[in-house]
């Protein structure tokens, strides 16, 4: 089932969750666990994450520095079927920009549908570090909106190679990302919500945000997308802190303030206890927003399932 669809057949709030990939060569054990533990709140889809190939510099026995280029996270596709297959769930696998040819993205668009995946997430993705060479004839996509616009086409049976007289339409649900406090490339809330609109209007039927920590970012966002006329349904993301040195790397990883007050009882937590001191501000923000209507809440899990498990029974759902 469609995302959009999961959304208007709500009779009750949805939580849905955000998880990535084994590193390479990693054992598939500890994933599962992790969707074990999420399958008691009843997840209408889950997100994996996709990673495209980066630089790395590693140490070799001799101590010399070796720059090396690898992709630490593959295993989108096989987790998606993972997802859909054995647990039932709908997988929303992300697809970015970069770091993947527009072939690359037709070819994984053709291996869902083939595994009945029905929704993706679309994503420019961040910058790596390394630039993929493109082999002669093959071109990428630049924007979030252009893959959006070419997930769309082959959503109406427009390929890349034109003589494909035998291809199918295969229409995608299509979600795209939303930030309530602007990307860190954005210069003011005003472009980040036209970028919003261009994306939308070139074939996006979702919009989730970016993680935010006050309420009133993501309500000035839906407003101000409303008001420029971008209707879909804009779904919050959420994260539960669960450790002190998250209230420096989040909000320079993801350009996200923290709250004084939150970030106060993060920092004066015992050890031990900061997961809780994060999943009951995550309480406090979920509370506000469905009493404000919303009907889908995000959550970026990640890798483990702990802080989930501290909140969820808090929730009056």
């Amino acid at each position: 089932m469609k995302v959009i669809e999961h959304l208007e057949r709500a009779s009750e709030p949805l939580i849905s969750f955000e998880i990535i990939p084994p590193l390479r060569g990693g054992k598939i054990g500890q994933l599962l666990e992790l969707i074990d533990d999420l399958m008691p709140y009843h997840p209408p889809f889950i997100d994996i994450t996709s990673h495209a190939a980066e630089v790395v510099y590693e140490e070799d026995p001799s101590g010399a520095i070796q720059r090396r280029i690898k992709r630490k996270r593959p295993g989108t596709l096989g987790v998606c079927a993972l997802i859909q297959n054995k647990y039932n769930v709908d997988a929303v696998p992300h697809i970015l920009c970069h770091g993947f040819a527009r072939e690359e993205t037709e070819d994984f668009l053709i291996e869902l549908n083939y595994l009945g995946i029905d929704n993706v997430l679309a994503v420019r993705g961040d910058d790596s570090g390394y630039r993929k060479p493109l082999k002669e004839g093959r071109s990428a996509n630049r924007y979030a909106s252009d893959l959006v616009h070419q997930i769309a086409n082959v959503g109406e049976g427009h390929y890349l190679e034109k003589d494909l007289l035998d291809a199918e339409p295969m229409a995608f649900c299509i979600g795209v990302g939303g930030y309530p406090e602007r990307h860190s490339e954005c210069p003011n809330m005003q472009a980040e919500v036209a970028n919003a609109k261009r994306k939308v209007e070139a074939g996006a039927d979702y919009i989730v945000t970016q993680m935010f920590f006050n309420n009133e970012y993501y309500f000035r966002y839906l407003e101000m997308c409303r008001q420029a006329g971008i209707e879909v349904p804009i779904i919050p993301g959420l994260k539960i802190i669960t450790g002190k040195k998250q209230l420096a790397s989040l909000p320079r990883i993801f350009n996200c303030e923290i709250p004084y007050e939150l970030e106060q009882e993060i920092r004066t937590a015992k050890e031990g206890q900061v997961t809780d001191a994060g999943a009951e501000w995550a309480h406090q923000q979920v509370e506000e927003l469905l009493a404000k209507g919303v009907q889908s809440v995000h959550f970026y899990v990640m890798q483990s399932s702990k802080a989930v498990k501290k909140l969820m029974p808090r929730l009056r759902l």
